[in-house]
């Protein structure tokens, strides 16, 4: 949803990012300390239930993290190893970030009632919609074809859990979290369905289906 802000926020950030250029930091450098920071701040947040900081903390570093695609091409272009680091911990920052909430969540003293029992397991729904949705990418990718699409990308996803924690750290009740979070739950769920059928009309299109017989893999 928020994919079409890429452009303009590239434009935004890129007095940011030469800053960090010139003090000496690298693409690579941008992204460990940005997934590292988010980690740390997520499950401190959980563990605090200091939500509204947290969520604020846990923005500046995404954002943060957000500057390494800048600073690489500022610095004569990326790496396919760049690539594949921040799409890495990309993957360890969105575990992080829910399992913050789930942590919250398992902490309250009234875990076993209805509303954190909707936040507990629509958050470990939207962690797996999370790791599928960027492993059908990636397994997209690896076959010469393209699934970007979605109704929830990362950038999405890691909005919806932030705005979440917000609120609820200003005090709103927990009800507001957990129905973000099966929110965000819901359209992951979309979002692996979108682009699985992207990904076999693209195949198909291809000639790179084929019926399954006796011996075809399972």
């Amino acid at each position: 949803m928020f994919e079409k802000l890429r452009g303009p926020w590239k434009k935004m950030i890129k007095p940011v990012a030469q800053a960090l250029v010139t003090m000496g930091f690298t693409a690579n450098m941008v992204t460990v300390v940005g997934a590292v920071g988010t980690t740390i701040f997520a499950i401190l947040t959980g563990l605090t239930g200091w939500l509204f900081a947290g969520a604020v903390l846990m923005t500046i570093m995404v954002v943060f993290d957000s500057l390494d695609g800048s600073v690489a091409a500022l610095s004569g272009g990326g790496t396919a190893f760049g690539a594949f680091l921040d799409s890495s911990l990309d993957r360890v920052a969105d575990w992080a970030v829910l399992m913050g909430v789930i942590i919250y969540l398992v902490r309250l003293k009234n875990f076993w009632t209805f509303w954190p029992q909707l936040g507990f397991w629509s958050a470990l729904l939207a962690m797996m919609t999370s790791f599928v949705t960027s492993y059908v990418r990636a397994r997209a990718q690896a076959i010469g074809l393209d699934a970007k699409n979605g109704i929830a990308t990362r950038s999405d996803r890691l909005i919806i859990i932030l705005v979440g924690l917000a609120l609820t750290g200003l005090g709103l009740p927990v009800a507001v979290l957990s129905c973000f979070i099966a929110a965000l739950a819901l359209l992951g769920l979309i979002t692996v369905w979108q682009r699985l059928s992207t990904v076999h009309r693209q195949a198909r299109q291809a000639g790179l289906t084929r019926p399954e017989g006796p011996g075809s893999a399972v």
